[in-house]
């Protein structure tokens, strides 16, 4: 019998963002030496699940720092580690350089009662559009505040994101462990609408208490091979 995915209802679910820049040396390198170390490089992530679940996406021309992004997700951060020590050192890993990593677990939101349909995309399969990465932190005089206050301006916050109730999302909390508090990944097939929301977001009275969200990261959802070969 196959292990069981990990899922968030089994506790905190570990969940990565990875991106990968590849060197101008990879470009120059044979086709069919390009053709045979891109699927070295799949064959490594399709070997990791399903104890890990990877989704991949083409940055390219979305930002310049990065070629590849693949979100991950597992158990165990120590098994996630792993598979990235074999990814740089297989097929066109060996030329690609992670630029940016966001890291996190899955927790019960403090705010909310449970969790709404948009809030489970981490346990569902299938894969909108466009994928966003969005960091922030928190000022310290967010957390001096009483909960009563915090909730107040959270309700708020929760109101507007149920107007827009077809973008999914994905919250991490990345306290004590990464640069940022919270990272909200989100998912949509209409990237105009995701940046309305954005936009009304940022509208909020909590929007006063937000000290960094940047660097965004953006996305186009593709196979994992159709994503690498448009690497080169």
């Amino acid at each position: 019998m196959e292990p069981s995915k990990p899922s968030s209802t089994q506790g905190p679910l570990f969940v990565q963002y990875m991106a990968f820049k590849a060197a101008p040396e990879w470009r120059r390198l044979p086709l069919a030496a390009r053709e045979d170390m891109r699927e070295q490089f799949a064959q490594a992530v399709d070997e990791a699940a399903p104890g890990i679940t990877t989704y991949s996406y083409s940055t390219i021309g979305m930002k310049l720092n990065a070629d590849l992004l693949l979100w991950r997700k597992c158990a165990s951060p120590i098994e996630m580690q792993e598979m990235t020590s074999r990814l740089l050192q297989t097929g066109i890993g060996l030329y690609m350089e992670p630029s940016l990593s966001y890291f996190g677990y899955t927790r019960p939101s403090t705010y909310t009662k449970r969790p709404t349909t948009q809030e489970q995309a981490v346990d569902q399969e299938d894969r909108d559009t466009f994928f966003i990465a969005y960091p922030f932190t928190k000022t310290k005089e967010w957390y001096m505040m009483s909960k009563e206050a915090r909730q107040g301006m959270m309700n708020e916050h929760i109101r507007v994101g149920h107007e827009y109730a077809d973008i999914r999302q994905v919250l991490l909390y990345t306290t004590g462990i990464d640069d940022h508090e919270f990272i909200v990944a989100y998912e949509t097939n209409d990237l105009p609408r995701f940046q309305s929301l954005v936009i009304d977001l940022r509208a909020t009275e909590a929007r006063r208490y937000t000290q960094n969200d940047v660097p965004i990261i953006t996305g186009i959802h593709r196979p994992l091979r159709e994503a690498l070969k448009m690497i080169g």
